[in-house]
């Protein structure tokens, strides 16, 4: 069991014990002295007694996790159990408001005065009051409907008790029908708190979105980095749990882990301004007005489920041209690839408009896991040595970290180099793309080149 339910539990069964005992001394005291307005006061107590027995059993079951019967977990029966407490109070309300108006119409003697009421009443009011606070202050803290109907309870009786009391005291001055009076006050004050108790109740059985949530909701999903706008979301409260079903607007061009994160961080941001949260999130891929013309073809070849790199674009003169660089398995047969290659193409054309000049160069998709093993100390010096001649006495310089690997498509080698700090990437990779070919046209066996051009290091001073 959470601490959220122990909590509430436990003043609840606290609550059980203090309306009992209050209920027994106003219903002795009042049939005592023949009081009408002490005894409806008893009757109100002992509803309350009834109304925390319930509460207390159904805290218990209300905070029990989703199932597969109740997906949004038990949290309405609170809400069912504050709807039954309310029927019991309109209930006795109607009772009380017949029988005080017949002991008015026929002229009932008065209660007789004892100063044992107004001590009973008088402390009544005390433990009331105490648990009304304590109750209330729990029910915000939880947001339990069955702890705040029981607070309520207790706030109506320290209410009733002083209607009570004052009712008494008009029975004492001489006034015989204070006691009836004083009844039927108590019986309105239950059916204007009931009328406010079962407001909020149906509302929340009914899925109204409580009040603001919706809003603070909507802009914690929209401060999340990443998103675009918040489409649509819904709240609505089951218990002490906000759910909260939102379709926001993320970037197209968004791989899936990231749109992954966006999710998981949408959720803390919620969280954080609503507490007990259950965020169901539905991302819709957008084109951003940013989006770059290289960007829209990446995501045209990622929704064709295609492997595209090296793609350029160039403007002339209002017309765009697009090269793209198409991997598909190299045991594929030229028809079959090419069919890919025209479908991409189309797609692109309908994105930018027939009058685009689209050149797709097929070439084979490198195995994902291709077998290989290092080569040999002296093959590696041999490469290493070779890149150190062909970067003598040009911008690439201090040619490290060589290594040659031996695989079933032939040789592929890595290596570290500099550069100066202030050369721009263009000149930096036009050099270094120079020793690439170079060493390739040396050792035809060499499939690929990959190389990780840096900066100097800086120098220690002492």
């Amino acid at each position: 069991m959470t601490s959220t339910s122990s909590i509430k539990t436990n003043v609840a069964a606290i609550s059980i014990f203090a309306s009992a005992a209050m209920a027994v001394a106003k219903f002795a005291v009042g049939i005592a002295i023949g009081s009408l307005a002490l005894i409806s006061e008893a009757l109100h107590s002992s509803v309350d007694v009834i109304a925390t027995i319930i509460t207390w059993l159904v805290v218990r079951v209300s905070d029990a996790p989703a199932d597969e019967e109740h997906h949004y977990g038990h949290g309405k029966f609170e809400s069912l159990s504050a709807l039954f407490v309310i029927a019991l109070l309109y209930v006795l309300a109607g009772g009380i408001l017949v029988e005080s108006w017949s002991r008015l119409s026929e002229g009932a003697p008065p209660p007789t005065f004892s100063a044992i009421a107004f001590v009973v009443l008088a402390v009544d009011i005390v433990v009331n009051f105490w648990r009304a606070r304590a109750l209330h202050r729990t029910a915000r803290e939880t947001r339990s409907q069955a702890l705040a109907a029981d607070a309520l309870h207790f706030a109506s009786d320290v209410l009733g008790s002083t209607a009570v009391i004052i009712g008494l005291a008009l029975t004492g001055l001489g006034y015989p029908w204070g006691d009836s009076v004083a009844a039927i006050a108590v019986a309105v004050m239950i059916s204007i708190l009931g009328l406010r108790l079962g407001r909020s109740t149906i509302e929340t059985l009914l899925d109204r979105a409580p009040e603001g949530v919706a809003e603070k909701a909507a802009a914690a999903i929209a401060a999340v980095p990443g998103v675009v706008g918040v489409e649509r979301l819904r709240a609505r409260m089951v218990g002490a749990t906000y759910f909260i079903d939102a379709i926001a607007n993320v970037p197209r061009t968004y791989p899936i882990d990231r749109v992954e994160a966006i999710k998981n961080t949408a959720q803390e941001a919620v969280g954080k301004v609503l507490g007990d949260a259950d965020l169901t999130f539905t991302p819709v891929p957008v084109a951003r007005d940013n989006e770059s013309v290289r960007e829209r073809i990446m995501v045209i070849a990622r929704n064709s489920g295609l492997a595209v790199h090296h793609v350029t674009v160039h403007d002339l003169g209002g017309r765009l041209t697009v090269s793209i660089d198409l991997e598909v398995d190299g045991d594929m047969q030229l028809s079959a690839a090419h069919d890919i290659a025209h479908e991409l193409e189309r797609s692109i054309r309908e994105d930018f408009g027939e009058d685009v000049e689209v050149d797709t160069h097929i070439e084979p998709l490198e195995p994902e896991l291709p077998q290989g093993s290092d080569a040999a100390p002296e093959r590696v010096e041999t490469i290493k040595a070779a890149l150190a001649r062909f970067a003598a006495d040009g911008a690439i310089h201090d040619i490290h970290n060589v290594r040659v690997r031996d695989t079933d498509a032939g040789e592929i080698v890595n290596f570290h180099c500099r550069a100066a700090p202030s050369m721009s990437v263009i000149k930096v990779h036009e050099n270094v793309d120079e020793i690439e070919r170079a060493l390739r046209r040396a050792f035809p066996t060499i499939k690929r080149v990959i190389s990780h051009a840096e900066p100097p290091r800086a120098k220690l001073h002492p």
